[in-house]
This record gives C-alpha cells, structure tokens and sequence, in this order.
C-alpha cells in the first residue's frame, strides 16, 4: 500500500505563558512512501517522528495537509478503519491473557462482514505466531517471556489482521543491545516476507540505517534529508545530517577556503576545487583519515583504542570543535602508531570530508582532487 503525505502539518498550543505562539510538531511533510517499503523515521526526540507517525495512524489529527493510503484519502479516517498495525515502544499487551489470546484480540473485535469463525481466527493467529517464530509460547502469559519474545507477540498482534500499513514506534527500545539487534533483523525479515508498507520510527541511526530501504531524517519538525541509508551518509545535504549519521560521529572543524585548497588552522590539508572560498565548517567522517608520516593534518596524538578489526586513534587538533576527535584505521596499521609519540599525521580521503556553509550550514560540494 502506497502511502502519500502532501503539506502534512501538525501545531500545538503552547503551554508557555511568555509564548503564545503554537508548538509546530510536524512542518509541511511532502513524501510519498512507495508500496511494501520499509522507510525510517529518523531524528532526536522532539523532532516530530512519532507525532508523523500518530498522523498516519489517526491517532493524531492534522491542522492541515492530507493523507492517503494508495488513492484513497484517509485523513479523517478513524484508526481503526484505516487497516493499520500499531507497535508501540512499551509492547502493551494483556498481562492476563495467554500469548494465543493477546494475538486473537483483534480478530475477535472484528465486526459485521469481517467477522471471522473461531476456526479461521485460530489459524490466522497461528500464521502471525509462525511468522515472528513464538509459535510454541502460545500458552504463557507475557510475565513468562523474554522483552524480545514480548516483542515478537505485539508484532504478532498488528499483523494478524494482515493490515495495509504497519507502523512501528521505537520498537527495540526496551531492549538490551544483543536483543536490538537479533530484533531487528527479525523486523526486517517478516516486512519482506509479508511485503506490508512499513514505518519505523526510532532516535538510533545504525538502527534506521541497518533495516530501511530508505531513511528520513527529520529536525524540529522539519524534514531534513529523504533517501536511501547509504547514499545519505555518503551525500549528507547539511551539517546537522552528517553530524546525526555515523558511529563514531563525523569529526567538525573550523575550516577555510582560500585559492582552492582547504586549511584546518595551520594545515593546509586538502584540495576543493570549486569551493566557495571563505570560512567553513568541514567534516571528515572517523575512516577518511588516512594515516601518513609525512601527511598535512598534524595532530596531538591522546590515545590509541584497540578494537579488534579496527584501531580508533584519538587526537586533538586546534581547529576541532570536540576537545578530541576520533580516526578510525585498519588493525594492520597499529604498528605505525606509537601510543607514546606526541603527534600523529594524516592525509584525507576527499569522499569522506565535506563542507558546509557556516551560515546555512548547508553542503557546500568541491571537486574530489586530493593532495599530491
């Protein structure tokens, strides 16, 4: 099921007494979700995921804009006739009811021409169960289950009605970090299977990244960026995008344009062809730096961290807005790195360093021509 969200927006009261203004949650969203689509909803709390997500559920209604579920505009529309499943952070199940009761609880509200036979609804509940892999816990209460396997009942639940849109609201996180993860890929596997168009919402990118087919990066209400996990950590359109992407962060600094080449206060470190000149802000994500004895970056070396498959090599530099900030190599280079020299220097790899404007913050794009 397509679903299509035109000038959706979405403003509350304000409780500030100083401030009478309205609280806009939501500002002018314009998107279309294609069909059997996992999209991420992506940003820090307060920046309006959840509420878009309450929009398209019904459980919020817009101040103005439209939603549509195919051709089919259903912004009025009550909750429950729009043929939604909801997944709510806190599982909310029955504590009182078994598994296999939980799972039937919406098939037995069904009504009128819905209506389904006891034995349809047990075999439709045990299809739901099979899916998300519970279907041997189908006579304990949610006291007796794991979070992951609570987890799995409430997915149960929102798929038995096999419904047009599924919309998940920070789904994992109750869960420890093992558990995110195997939940994750649990999440993924059933929306292909099932193919339902599919909302997730969550503040943690590897987890919006790892499972969508395409990510929205949302700020105060704002959409920021809209595209598919790599092609928006690889292209991020402003600071704040690039800065929300990554683990370790994108490393900031104070930067410079002058005669085509880039400065980091006293390192010219690289060329950029076509860059405005001027002060900008530029961000090198952890693995473009690119570790050189005779490289342009030159900077206090504070530490080495010892991670496995990668060496994070921890620095300062007079230009950076963090007091350290963080390079990731590969293990094979740790012998090049001597916890006990004062510096350490880099080349940069040009697709991993980019600038913005530091008015609008805003990308500004050079050509990849790095230093010779």
């Amino acid at each position: 099921m397509k679903v299509v969200l035109r000038n959706l927006t979405k403003k509350f009261p304000s409780r500030d007494k100083k401030n009478k203004a309205d609280v806009i949650a939501v500002n002018n969203f314009d998107f279309e979700i294609p069909d059997g689509k996992l999209i991420g909803l992506l940003g820090p709390s307060g920046c309006g995921k959840s509420t878009t997500l309450n929009l398209i559920s019904g459980l919020e209604k817009p101040t103005s804009g439209q939603i549509f579920f195919g051709e089919d505009d259903v912004t009025n529309l009550p909750p429950e006739h729009r043929g939604i499943g909801l997944v709510f952070q806190n599982y909310a199940l029955y504590p009182h009811l078994t598994v296999k009761q939980n799972i039937l609880f919406p098939l037995e509200n069904l009504k009128g021409k819905d209506r389904l036979s006891k034995e349809e609804m047990l075999e439709k509940a045990m299809e739901a169960a099979k899916l998300v892999q519970i279907d041997e816990l189908m006579e304990r209460r949610p006291g007796e289950l794991s979070g992951g396997q609570q987890q799995r009942v409430a997915i149960a639940r929102a798929l038995v009605k096999r419904p047009k849109v599924l919309l998940l609201d920070e789904p994992l996180s109750n869960l420890d970090a093992r558990l995110r993860l195997q939940t994750r890929e649990e999440i993924r596997r059933i929306q292909k299977e099932t193919g339902i168009t599919t909302i997730f919402v969550t503040h943690d990118q590897e987890e919006a990244m790892s499972i969508s087919d395409m990510i929205v990066v949302m700020r105060d209400g704002i959409v920021q960026q809209i595209g598919r996990p790599q092609e928006v950590y690889d292209n991020p359109a402003n600071l704040f995008v690039a800065k929300f992407l990554g683990t370790p962060p994108i490393n900031v600094f104070q930067g410079q344009v002058k005669d085509g080449w880039l400065s980091l206060g006293e390192d010219t470190v690289l060329s950029v062809t076509g860059a405005t000149e001027g002060p900008v802000y530029a961000g090198i994500r952890p693995e473009g730096f690119l570790l050189r004895k005779d490289g342009p970056l030159c900077c206090e070396l504070c530490g080495v961290e010892v991670m496995g498959r990668d060496i994070s090599v921890v620095a300062t530099h007079s230009a950076a807005q963090a007091s350290n900030i963080r390079a990731i190599i590969g293990a094979e280079y740790i012998a090049q790195v001597s916890p006990q020299a004062p510096q350490v220097r880099f080349s940069l790899n040009p697709r991993k360093v980019f600038l913005f404007d530091q008015e609008s913050e805003k990308r500004i794009v050079f050509e990849d021509r790095s230093m010779t």
